[in-house]
C-alpha cells in the first residue's frame, strides 16, 4: 500500500524527477554507475559554483546516492536491464513500504502487535511523509525517514533487551542515517534527553547502558568519518549533549555498583565522595567547554540548529536559510493536511504511553515531544514528526478499538444471556424459576462479569479494575472511529494523487471549462541551453535552478542549491538588483554569457523570479552594503506596477522578465 499510494506521479505524468534538490543525486548516482566509487568520491566538479567548483565526496551525504547505485549494480547483475533514472524515480517509494515496516517493529516493541499494525498503517498512508517519497522525488529525506525509525527500533529493542548484538545493529543503523541526512543531530540529541530522563525517573539498568554508550561512542567515530561531518562530531554544540550524558549515566550506574557493595555508612560516605568529585570535575569541563563556545559567534552551533532554537534567528541573520520556503514555520491547517486523523490522536497515544510508563515508552513520549517543537519551528520538521504521531495515533487507535470491540462483545454477550434467561421460564410453563435474589444480584454480577471479559483478553491499558462501556455507546463510537480511519485513506489518497504528485518541472493548469494545460517550459528552456551553447557557457541564475541547469542543460552555473558561499550567492543578487551596466560588469568578471530567469507572470506562475526577487535584494545586501530594500519599495509595500519603487524598475532582474511582455499574444 505504502509503495503503490506513491506511484500517482508516474501514472499522471510521466517518470521524471521532481523538484530541485534531486537532480544533483541523479546527476551524482549517474556518475557514479558510469565511473565508480572511487572517482565519483574524488570527484572534482567545475561544473558548479564556477569559478570555485565543488569537491563531490567532501561536500555531500552519500547514503542515498550509495543505496541508489547498489540497487542499480544489483539489478544488473541480475540481468535487468533498467535505467539508472528508473532505480532513482522509484527508490523513495520502496523505502517508505520499508519505513512503514520500521513502523511496525517499534511500536510492536513498545506496545505490542495490534499498535505496531496500526501505527504501520498510519506511517503508509501519512501524507506528511508522501510529500517527500512520492516516486521521481529523489532527495534525502526518501531513505532518511526510514533511517530515522529503524535506528530508533534498534535503540528500543537494545534498552529492552540488553543485547550487544542489537546494539551493533543499531550502530550499524545509525552510520546509514549520519550518511544519508543532516537530520541525523535530531537523533544524537534526543537519545541523550532519554538517557537523563531514564537517570533521574528512576528507569536506571544496565540494559540502558548497553544500548546507549555503544551508539555514542561508536556513533561519534562513524559520524566523523564522514567527509562532510569530520570532526564536526566532536567540536560543535550540536553533539555536547551525547557527551554530558554519557558522563552522567557512568557516574550514576557507578553509584549504584557502589551501593550494592558496601554498608549502608561506607556507602554514603564513598557516595559523598564520588558526587563531589563528580561536580568538581563536571564544573572543570563545563567551565572548558563554555570558554571553547563563548569563543565562537555562534556559540559553537551552526546557523539551521540556531534557528531551530531561536525561530527568529535566520531571518535576522542568515537571509539564505530564511528564504527558503520549507524552513519557515507551518501553518495551522497543514497540520490537518499532513497529519490529518493522525494528530488528532497523537494526544491519546501520549497519554497512554505512561500507563506503564517503561523506558521505551518514555522514549516515545519524548520523541513526540520534541518533533512537535520542531515541527512548528520549520515546515520541512513535520517530516520527523509524521514518524512519531503516526505511532502515537497507532497506539491509541489500537487502544480504543480493543475497548470498543470488548465492550462490544461484553454487551453482545449481556444481550443473548438476558434474552436466554427470560426465554427460560417461559420454555418451563412457570414463573417459579424467576427468583428475586437473581435480580438484586445483578448489577453485582454484570460488574464481576465484565472485568473477567476485559482481564481475560489482557493486554494494553486494561486491568481488572476496567469497565466495559454501554453496549449502544460502544456500537456508536467503533463506528464513528472507523468512519474516521476511512476518511484519513480517502483524504491521503487525495492528497498524493492532486497535491504532492506533480512534478514542479512540469506545471498543469486547467482553463475554465475544464481543459488540462501542461506548461513543459523548464525542460524545453534547459533543452535549448544544452542546444544552442557552447559547453563550456558559463550561466548565471538565482541558486534555486543550479542543479537542474547541471543535470539537464549541462551547463556550467555560478551557484547552486548547495548554498555554502554566501559571498558568492551574494554576488548573484547583487547583479540582478543592479541596473543592466553594473550587472553586465559584475556578471563579466564571472565570465557570465547567458542569464537565465524564471517569469511567470503570463500565465499567473507565482513562484517566479519576480515573487522572490526581495530575497535577492536582502542577501545581496547582507554582503553589499549598497543595497539597500526600501529603495525597492514602493509606497513601503513591494509591486511591481508603475507605482514600484525606481531601484526596481531599473534592475536587471524587472527589465529581463518584463521584456517584450506586450508583444505575447493574449
Amino acid at each position: 500500500m505504502a509503495f503503490s499510494l506513491r506511484l500517482f506521479s508516474v501514472v499522471k505524468y510521466e517518470s521524471v524527477i521532481h523538484e530541485f534538490d534531486p537532480y544533483f543525486n541523479y546527476r551524482v548516482t549517474q556518475y557514479l554507475t558510469k565511473e565508480g566509487f572511487l572517482n565519483m568520491w574524488n570527484w572534482f566538479d567545475d561544473r558548479t559554483w564556477y569559478p570555485l567548483g565543488r569537491v563531490i565526496g567532501g561536500t555531500m551525504y552519500p547514503g542515498l546516492i550509495m543505496t541508489a547505485g547498489a540497487m542499480y549494480n544489483v539489478l544488473h547483475f541480475l540481468n535487468i536491464p533498467v535505467h539508472v533514472q528508473e532505480v532513482c524515480v522509484f527508490t523513495a517509494p520502496l523505502f517508505s513500504a520499508l519505513c512503514a515496516l520500521s513502523s511496525y517493529l517499534f511500536v510492536k516493541e513498545i506496545r505490542g502487535e495490534g499498535a505496531g499494525l496500526c501505527a504501520a498503517a498510519f506511517m503508509a498512508m501519512v501524507p506528511s511523509y508522501i510529500s517527500r517519497s512520492v516516486a521521481g522525488s529523489y532527495d534525502l529525506e526518501g531513505v532518511a525517514i526510514f533511517a530515522l525509525v529503524f535506528t530508533f527500533y534498534l535503540y528500543v529493542k537494545a534498552i529492552n533487551t540488553g543485547s550487544l548484538a542489537w546494539a551493533a545493529a543499531n550502530c550499524l543503523a545509525y552510520y546509514y542515517m549520519v550518511a544519508s541526512w543532516g537530520g541525523y543531530t535530531f537523533i544524537i540529541n534526543l537519545l541523550p534527553i532519554h538517557c537523563l530522563a531514564c537517570v533521574f525517573t528512576g528507569h536506571l539498568s544496565a540494559k540502558l547502558y548497553v544500548g546507549f554508550a555503544p551508539l555514542i561512542l561508536i556513533g561519534t567515530l562513524e559520524a566523523a568519518s564522514i567527509p562532510v561531518i569530520g570532526f564536526n562530531a566532536v567540536l560543535t554544540s550540536e553533539h555536547f549533549g551525547s557527551f554530558l550524558a554519557l558522563g552522567v549515566l557512568h557516574g550514576a550506574l557507578g553509584i549504584q555498583y557502589i551501593k550494592g557493595l558496601l554498608p549502608h555508612k561506607t556507602y554514603q560516605k564513598a557516595k559523598t565522595l564520588v558526587l563531589t568529585a563528580g561536580v568538581v570535575l563536571l564544573g572543570i569541563l563545563m567551565t572548558i567547554v563554555v570558554g571553547y563556545v563563548m569563543a565562537s559567534p555562534t556559540f559553537g552551533w551552526t546557523g539551521r540548529s540556531l534557528s531551530l532554537l531561536d525561530p527568529t534567528y535566520a531571518s535576522k541573520y542568515i537571509p539564505i536559510i530564511a528564504s527558503v520556503s520549507e524552513h519557515q514555520p507551518p501553518a495551522w491547517p497543514s497540520y490537518f493536511t499532513d497529519l490529518h486523523l493522525a494528530a488528532l490522536l497523537m494526544p491519546a497515544g501520549l497519554v497512554s504511553c505512561f500507563r506503564p510508563l517503561t523506558p521505551a515508552s518514555l522514549f516515545l513520549i519524548l520523541y513526540g515531544a520534541t518533533a512537535v517543537y520542531f515541527s512548528g519551528v520549520m515546515v520541512r520538521l513535520m517530516l520527523v514528526l509524521a514518524p512519531a504521531a503516526c505511532c502515537l495515533a497507532g497506539i491509541a487507535a489500537h487502544e480504543a478499538l480493543l475497548t470498543l470491540t470488548r465492550s462490544v462483545r461484553v454487551g453482545y454477550a449481556e444481550l443473548s444471556g438476558s434474552q436466554e434467561s427470560s426465554d427460560a421460564p417461559e420454555a418451563a410453563g412457570t414463573a417459579k424459576t424467576v427468583k428475586p435474589a437473581v435480580k438484586d444480584k445483578g448489577p453485582k454480577a454484570m460488574r464481576k462479569s465484565t472485568s473477567v471479559h476485559l482481564s481475560s483478553l489482557g493486554g494494553g491499558m486494561f486491568d481488572k479494575t476496567v469497565r466495559a462501556l454501554p453496549f449502544d455507546t460502544s456500537l456508536l463510537a467503533l463506528a464513528g472511529l472507523l468512519g474516521a480511519l476511512i476518511f484519513y485513506t480517502c483524504h491521503c489518497v487525495w492528497v498524493s494523487a492532486e497535491m504532492y504528485s506533480a512534478p514542479s518541472i512540469v506545471l498543469q493548469s486547467r482553463s475554465p471549462n475544464g481543459d488540462v494545460h501542461v506548461f513543459d517550459d523548464f525542460r524545453e528552456a534547459y533543452a535549448w541551453l544544452n542546444a544552442n551553447t557552447h559547453d563550456n557557457a558559463k550561466v548565471a541564475s538565482w541558486w534555486d535552478y543550479g542543479y537542474q541547469t547541471t543535470a539537464m542543460a549541462n551547463r556550467t552555473v555560478i551557484v547552486d542549491n548547495n548554498t555554502w558561499n554566501n559571498t558568492h550567492i551574494a554576488t548573484v543578487g547583487r547583479a540582478m538588483s543592479s541596473p543592466e551596466r553594473k550587472a553586465w560588469h559584475i556578471y563579466r568578471s564571472l565570465d557570465v554569457e547567458y542569464v537565465l530567469v524564471v517569469f511567470g507572470g503570463f500565465i499567473g506562475y507565482p513562484s517566479d523570479d519576480i515573487n522572490k526577487f526581495l530575497w535577492m535584494v536582502r542577501i545581496g545586501g547582507g554582503v553589499f552594503p549598497e543595497i539597500k530594500e526600501r529603495d525597492y519599495l514602493g509606497q513601503g509595500n513591494y509591486r511591481v506596477d508603475a507605482g514600484a519603487g525606481k531601484a526596481l524598475l531599473d534592475c536587471l532582474m524587472y527589465k529581463l522578465s518584463y521584456y517584450r511582455l506586450r508583444r505575447l499574444p493574449c
